[in-house]
C-alpha cells in the first residue's frame, strides 16, 4: 500500500486515538506539512541524464523517474507504478496491472504501450547495464491493453521483480529516446530541471503528480559534490538540510540538536579489488594476492570507517542476511592481519617488495589512504592516485593499476553485487573487470534457481570462486549514515539509496519553517 499524505485530519485522529483533545487550532503547526521550499539535499552524484544508462549512481533518478516496482524499507519489493502484478506458476510470466492514472511530466497518461516501449529499449540498447542479464532471459513483451503490461522469460528469473525496480520508465517522447536521453521525462514528483554535472541538480516540483496533495516541497537542489568530509559542517551551518556523513563525523553531529542520525537500512560493502583485467606481474598470481590481503587489519578498517557501527565479514551479506554463511564467515583466514605470514608468502614467491611498486587507484575518501598505509608495511612502494568519481572510473577503465580499496552501496537484489563480477556486468572497473566464463555461468544458474535455499547454495559457490581467485578481498560492511536537519519533517531514509520510493522519500517531505 502506497504511504498516504498526512493532512490536518489524520493529525487530529491520531490524537482521538491517544484519548487527546485538540481543536484545529490547537493542533500543532509544525507537526503539520508545509507546503513550499527548497531542500538542499546531498548525497550520490549523477553520472548520466539516461536513466537507463547509469553505471552505480543511483540516489537522484527516482524523484523524477519511476519503475513498476520499489523497494520498500523492509527489503521487500512492491508494485509502484504497477497497481499489482502476478507472476506464473512456472515463473515464466509476469503480468502488470498497471495505475490508471499516472501521467508523464509533459502531461500525457502513462500506458502499457509506454512501459512496454521502456523495456524494449533497455533490451536492445543497454547491453551491459545493470538489467542486461535479465533482459538476456526475456522470450517477449506484450502491452494488450492500456494498462495492462506482459513480460514472457525464457526460464525462470528469481531477481526479476527486484531488478526492475531500476527499470525507470520514462515518456518515449523524451529528448534523445534513440540515443542518450539528455532530459527525461518521467512521472515523479519532482521534474528534471537544471543539471551541471558534478555540481548540483535542481529539480522542481511536479504540480500534476499522480499522488494526490504531493510533494510538499517547491523543489529540491541536489549537491553532487561528493564531497562527504565538508557535509557536515554545511549541516551545522545550514546550507545542507539533508547529507550523506562520514562517519568520522557522527560524533560531532550527534552532539548537535538540531540534527538527527539515520542510516540507510541495507548497508556499503567495503572491499580491496586487484586488477584482473590485465594485471600486472607480480599481481597476476593468486598467492601474491593473498599476501597482500594478510596485511589488511579488516577490524582496524572497518572501525576507521565507522566506528563501532562497523561489521567485520568476509562476504557480501551481512550476518543475519539469507545469503550469508557463518561457516565461511568463522573461517575468514583474514579475519586478523598477520604480516609475518604475508612476508613469507611473498618470499616464497620469489617476491621483492622494496623493489616492487605497486599503483593504487581510488576515490578520494580517507579510508584509502588506510589501505596504502597497511600496504607499505609490506615494504612496497606504493603509488597511490585518488581522484574524483569520474576520475577514478576512467582511470580504473583503463586496467593500468593493481589494487584498488573501493565500496560499494546498498542494492535492490544480491544479484545486484555478483552481477559486478560477470565477464558482461555493469561498470565491472570497480571489481577490476573480472573475465570468468565458468563464473557467468555460475551466477546465471544462480539467477535462474527458483528455489529459494538451492538459490542460496549456488550463489555461496560462485562466492567461494571469487574469494579462492582473489579477484576482490571483502573488509566489512557499513550502513551509510544521512544527517537530518530538525527542520526537515516526514523524511526517512530507505533501504537503498532511492530518495523516493513507494513507501516514502522526498515526496512526502516537508520544511517546518516553509521555506
Amino acid at each position: 500500500m502506497l504511504r498516504s499524505a498526512l493532512t490536518r485530519r489524520t493529525v487530529l485522529a491520531g490524537a482521538a486515538a491517544l484519548g487527546m483533545t485538540l481543536s484545529v487550532g490547537q493542533t500543532l503547526a509544525a507537526d503539520e506539512p508545509h507546503y513550499g521550499g527548497t531542500l538542499n539535499f546531498a548525497t550520490l552524484g549523477l553520472d548520466t541524464a539516461d536513466p537507463h544508462r547509469h553505471t552505480g549512481s543511483i540516489g537522484v533518478q527516482q524523484v523524477y523517474a519511476e519503475a513498476l516496482t520499489s523497494i520498500a524499507d523492509d527489503g521487500s519489493v512492491k508494485p509502484w507504478l504497477a497497481e499489482s502484478f502476478s507472476v506464473s506458476d512456472d515463473g515464466l510470466t509476469y503480468t502488470f496491472k498497471l495505475r490508471p492514472d499516472v501521467t508523464f511530466h509533459n502531461g500525457e497518461t502513462m500506458t502499457g504501450a509506454d512501459v512496454m516501449a521502456n523495456f524494449e529499449r533497455i533490451k536492445a540498447n543497454v547491453t551491459k547495464g545493470w538489467l542486461a542479464s535479465a533482459m538476456k532471459q526475456v522470450d517477449g513483451f506484450a502491452a494488450p491493453d492500456a494498462t495492462t503490461f506482459v513480460v514472457t522469460m525464457k526460464k525462470p528469473y528469481a531477481a526479476f521483480l527486484n531488478l526492475i525496480s531500476e527499470a525507470w520508465i520514462l515518456s518515449p517522447k523524451s529528448p534523445g529516446w534513440d540515443a542518450t536521453i539528455t532530459t527525461p521525462i518521467g512521472t515523479g514528483p519532482f521534474k528534471f530541471g537544471t543539471w551541471t554535472p558534478q555540481v548540483e541538480l535542481i529539480a522542481p516540483k511536479n504540480e500534476d503528480y499522480w499522488q494526490a496533495g504531493l510533494p510538499y516541497l517547491d523543489a529540491v537542489r541536489f549537491d553532487l559534490r561528493g564531497a562527504t568530509s565538508e557535509n557536515a559542517l554545511a549541516l551545522r551551518s545550514g546550507d545542507l538540510q539533508v547529507a550523506r556523513v562520514p562517519g568520522d563525523a557522527l560524533p560531532e553531529l550527534r552532539a548537535d540538536p538540531k540534527i538527527d542520525i539515520q542510516f540507510l537500512k541495507d548497508t556499503t560493502w567495503y572491499f580491496w579489488s586487484f586488477n584482473n583485467r590485465s594485471p600486472n606481474p607480480p599481481f597476476d598470481n593468486p598467492k601474491v594476492r593473498e599476501a597482500v590481503a594478510y596485511a589488511l587489519d579488516k577490524s582496524a578498517y572497518m572501525t576507521f570507517i565507522a566506528g563501532e557501527d562497523g561489521i567485520v565479514t568476509n562476504q557480501m551479506a551481512i550476518p543475519g542476511n539469507f545469503y550469508y554463511d557463518e561457516a565461511l564467515g568463522n573461517a575468514d583466514r583474514h579475519a586478523k592481519p598477520d604480516l609475518e605470514k604475508a612476508k613469507a608468502m611473498l618470499a616464497e614467491e620469489g617476491v621483492v617488495p622494496e623493489e616492487t611498486t605497486m599503483k593504487v587507484v581510488s576515490w578520494q575518501e580517507p579510508y584509502s589512504e588506510v589501505a596504502v598505509q597497511m600496504l607499505k608495511k609490506l615494504g612496497f612502494k606504493v603509488e597511490h592516485e585518488a581522484l574524483d568519481d569520474l576520475g577514478t572510473q576512467k582511470m580504473l577503465g583503463e586496467y593500468k593499476w593493481d589494487l584498488a580499496p573501493m565500496a560499494s552501496g546498498p542494492r535492490a537484489d544480491i544479484f545486484l553485487r555478483f552481477v559486478r563480477f560477470m565477464s558482461d556486468g555493469p561498470n565491472p572497473v570497480l571489481w577490476g573487470g573480472v573475465q570468468d566464463p565458468e563464473l557467468d555461468a555460475m551466477i546465471t544458474d544462480a539467477v535462474t534457481t527458483v528455489d529459494a535455499d538451492a538459490r542460496r547454495e549456488k550463489y555461496l559457490k560462485a562466492w567461494k570462486r571469487i574469494m579462492d581467485r582473489y579477484y576482490s578481498v571483502v573488509v566489512g560492511h557499513a550502513s551509510n549514515a544521512f544527517g537530518v536537519r530538525g527542520e526537515v519533517k516526514g523524511f526517512e531514509t530507505g533501504f537503498t539509496w532511492s530518495p523516493n520510493r513507494v513507501d516514502g522519500g522526498l515526496a512526502f517531505t516537508w520544511l517546518a519553517s516553509g521555506k
